[in-house]
């Protein structure tokens, strides 16, 4: 990007860049390819004769959009030859941003795997409408259909996603409590106490990528996922330890083994006991939580 920050059409850009990286972000499932989103959507934008745009900041949601919408068909076949469960890229957020319950459940790990099962015509119709109330006209222009089209597909993956999104909305206290407990329970090797902060039909996802080791398939029920933790754990080659952390809205852990980091631990809590487990180990999804988490600790 140019350095010339003081320009109007830089200082626009600037102005709205958050919202257009939660935009790409939720779209796509992932950080780094938000940010490459982000510097095509920039280099177009300088392009622009910006004087002659009437609504910047629509103008650079729709940009973003067509981006963010070009490369989500992109990814969808890398995704196709990934090895193992994928997962979303771990997205540290601010405390706050847990307090919002609204804002969390649409960026949290379970909901950003409901949004995977729709097709990306649907992801980003969804997206754009249900969590930023963007207007249909607007809506269309970005995805090239008509505002008639649009309300259809909206139905159609507002219909799909509820049948599909967790039934509850749960606070971060109770998320934490969970989370601690099930923590406390892995780290005693515990199987009892990890039996009862897991729900019966508990699922573990676990994304290596091919990199590093993780189970290549969902591991459902709680005996089994109690049983596969307690095993691993006794594995690691070192010492574990775990630092807690607010991932995607909601509280998590980032796992670290000597201390480098090994993996990022979000869950999904319902009635006090959790029902998804979601352990990402790929480094390639790890660097941004690395370093962020590094100068934190600085």
């Amino acid at each position: 990007m140019s350095d010339h920050t003081t320009d109007p059409a830089t200082e626009t850009f600037l102005a709205v860049r958050n919202l257009l990286f939660t935009v790409a972000y939720e779209i796509l499932g992932s950080a780094a390819d938000t940010e490459d989103v982000l510097q095509e959507t920039w280099l177009r934008w300088d392009k622009a004769d910006v004087a002659q745009v009437r609504e910047p900041r629509a103008y650079l949601v729709r940009i973003t959009t067509r981006q963010a919408l070009n490369r989500l068909r992109t990814m969808k076949r890398r995704k196709e030859a990934y090895v193992g469960p994928w997962l979303p890229e771990p997205l540290l957020t601010a405390p706050d941003v847990a307090e919002d319950a609204e804002l969390a459940e649409s960026v949290s790990m379970a909901m950003m795997l409901v949004l995977e099962t729709l097709s990306p015509t649907e992801r980003v119709v969804f997206v754009l409408r249900e969590a930023f109330d963007v207007g249909y006209d607007e809506i269309a222009a970005a995805v090239d259909k008509s505002p008639a089209a649009v309300r259809q597909i909206a139905h159609r993956a507002r219909r799909h996603v509820e049948a599909r999104r967790p039934r509850e909305v749960v606070s971060p206290s109770a998320t934490r409590a969970a989370l601690e407990s099930f923590w406390s329970a892995l780290e005693t090797g515990n199987l009892q106490g990890l039996l009862d902060v897991l729900a019966p039909d508990v699922v573990l996802m676990g994304d290596g990528g091919g990199i590093k080791q993780a189970a290549v398939r969902p591991i459902t029920s709680a005996d089994k996922v109690a049983r596969f933790l307690i095993g691993g754990s006794g594995k690691f080659p070192g010492t574990i330890t775990c630092d807690p952390v607010v991932v995607n809205g909601n509280p998590a852990l980032v796992l670290r083994l000597d201390g480098e980091i090994d993996g990022v631990m979000a869950i999904r809590a319902e009635q006090g006991r959790i029902t998804g487990l979601y352990y990402v180990r790929n480094p390639q999804k790890l660097t941004r939580v690395e370093s962020e988490t590094t100068l934190t600790l600085r």
